[in-house]
């Protein structure tokens, strides 16, 4: 399975998600931003190779269907509701991030 994390400028939330999912043998990640000043913004491409888009925040989810409305609309989206208050690899962003995360997984199974 492939999954998508998405926040809004890919510098904490989704590059920590992209690292704690990086060796999982259950799945292929990558990472990206919806903001124009993102480090990796996302694209067409890269969610057309997504499984599983998961994003941090609703307003994430809505950032994505208004500049990718074509692409989006095929896609399963799923909000982690995961605040932008933490830094990268913190320990309490990495236990919301896989309590968030592996239930999904689960359910894709």
């Amino acid at each position: 399975m492939r999954l998508l994390f998405l926040c809004s400028r890919n510098h904490w939330r989704s590059p920590t998600a992209e690292a704690v999912y990086q060796n999982d043998p259950r799945v292929e990640v990558r990472s990206a931003g919806v903001s124009a000043s993102a480090r990796r913004r996302v694209s067409e491409k890269l969610l057309r190779w997504a499984d599983l888009v998961l994003v941090m925040e609703a307003a994430h989810k809505r950032k994505l269907r208004e500049d990718f409305p074509e692409v989006v609309h095929d896609l399963r989206v799923e909000v982690l509701d995961i605040p932008d208050d933490y830094e990268f690899m913190d320990p309490a962003l990495i236990e919301l991030i896989q309590a968030s995360v592996e239930p999904l997984l689960v359910e894709s199974v």
